[in-house]
């Protein structure tokens, strides 16, 4: 099935990052997420709440261009993700608190459990200091999503892409979910050995 458009993409997208907030995945305003809709891209607006984002308040982006003002700080970094892998029809960012903190001390994350093993044995870890975001992010995020469907920045949170918001949605749940069994794990002294793909 296609991907919907305009008002209904718009509808769908604002779904899913209310989804990120309800299930916190992001507090109040944190996290952004967009979708493609042909030759732009719809983003979320720079310091958008997930309580109260409408689909009048997101902001079209062409992927040729550079974001207009009021867009995202990350949409440099959502439509570079976009041309390097067209078949990419959203991107979705949070800030899952187990994603982060298992990630805190570097190194790629393998989950453990059944399916963080099936939907993603290795997820990229990037190193991108703070001073320098804004710079490398956009290609090291995207390069990192054409291979693997999420990584993490370390500190900062999850980037997950998928053909639409529901896979993208579900990679972001997904990770967050095996991050808080390997917290648990830990938590009641169970070491989980590393394994090499």
């Amino acid at each position: 099935m296609d991907a919907p458009a305009g008002a209904a993409l718009r509808e769908s997208l604002v779904r899913y990052y209310r989804q990120l907030r309800a299930h916190g995945l992001n507090d109040s305003h944190s996290g952004n997420a967009s979708a493609r809709d042909g030759d732009l891209a719809w983003v979320t607006p720079s310091g958008c709440s997930g309580e109260t984002l409408t689909p009048d308040d997101l902001i079209a982006c062409p992927l040729e261009e550079t974001p207009p003002a009021g867009a995202s700080l990350d949409a440099p970094l959502h439509l570079a993700v976009y041309r390097a892998n067209p078949a990419t029809r959203a991107v979705l960012h949070s800030h899952g608190p187990h994603s982060i903190a298992m990630t805190l001390a570097g190194g790629d994350f393998r989950p453990a459990d059944f399916e963080g093993e099936l939907y993603f044995p290795l997820v990229p870890v990037l190193d991108i200091p703070g001073s320098l975001y804004t710079a490398r992010s956009p290609a090291a995020v995207a390069d990192t999503l054409a291979g693997f469907p999420v990584c993490v920045v370390r500190g900062h949170g999850v980037y997950a892409a998928g053909e639409t918001l529901d896979l993208a949605y579900k990679w972001s749940s997904s990770l967050e979910s095996s991050a808080r069994i390997a917290w648990l794990a830990r938590a009641a002294g169970i070491v989980v050995p590393d394994r090499e793909e």
